[in-house]
């Protein structure tokens, strides 16, 4: 349960409140939707606290529990998915940062780990705006670096979902979580233009948009260990006076 949710006391967060300028708490964001038939529901939710956790043993941060129910529509097509609304996700996060201002931590950097999540983009915009300090991570440039650190041969527009970057995220941190079958199911659907209106099931049978048989555990690790070095700009951004 470690690797969801944190262990830490009150007198954790005190203690490394006390060694910052500002406090910035990590709050992974994931999904429960379908990821084919050989990574679990929470998958998104997985690799969002792989990411957090990196993080958290590199910086000082506040890291969160995650949010593990959020905009997935596009795969209401298949069982297990599950939503909440665009405007219900919003809401959930504006309330957690101003929980947060209230307890002295001014900071707050989204990880998401589900691309469906659009609106988490428009609240740090809105938050932004209203003089509050807050960071989506990781930005589709932190990834393309880490997929070029990872030796990902998938480039980004063709591992979707299910794809070659989740799959070796998840044999490094939870091998256990993985059934057979990834091997074998490559599918690519570059020409996504109509997603929107169609959903996942417009261009999958599988589900799987990707190629997973090129995952592997090394390429997990050091997918992780490239996003925590590129975490270093928005915590010096987040955790300044100025």
């Amino acid at each position: 349960m470690s690797d969801l949710v944190p262990a830490d006391t009150t007198e954790d967060v005190r203690t490394r409140g006390s060694g910052v300028s500002r406090q910035v708490a990590v709050l992974p964001v994931g999904s429960f939707e379908q990821h084919g038939p050989y990574l679990p529901l929470a998958t998104d939710t997985l690799v969002a606290c792989a990411v957090a956790r990196e993080i958290a043993g590199a910086y000082p941060v506040h890291l969160l529990p995650p949010v593990t129910i959020s905009c997935s529509h596009e795969h209401a097509a298949w069982p297990g998915t599950v939503s909440i609304s665009s405007v219900t996700l919003h809401a959930v996060v504006r309330d957690i940062a101003a929980s947060l201002r209230r307890s002295g931590v001014d900071a707050l950097v989204l990880v998401n780990g589900h691309g469906g999540n659009y609106v988490l983009g428009n609240v740090v915009q809105e938050s932004s705006a209203r003089g509050e300090r807050m960071a989506l991570f990781p930005a589709a440039e932190d990834w393309e670096a880490a997929r070029e650190r990872a030796g990902v041969v998938t480039s980004l527009l063709t591992d979707m979902h299910a794809g070659e970057i989740e799959t070796s995220i998840l044999l490094h941190a939870h091998p256990e979580m993985l059934r057979p079958g990834y091997e074998t199911s490559d599918f690519v659907a570059d020409d996504r233009r109509h997603l929107l209106t169609l959903g996942m099931s417009g261009y999958t049978d599988s589900g799987v948009i990707g190629r997973p048989s090129l995952g592997s555990a090394e390429k997990g690790k050091e997918l992780l260990a490239s996003l925590a070095d590129s975490f270093g700009a928005y915590f010096s951004m987040l955790a300044s006076d100025e």
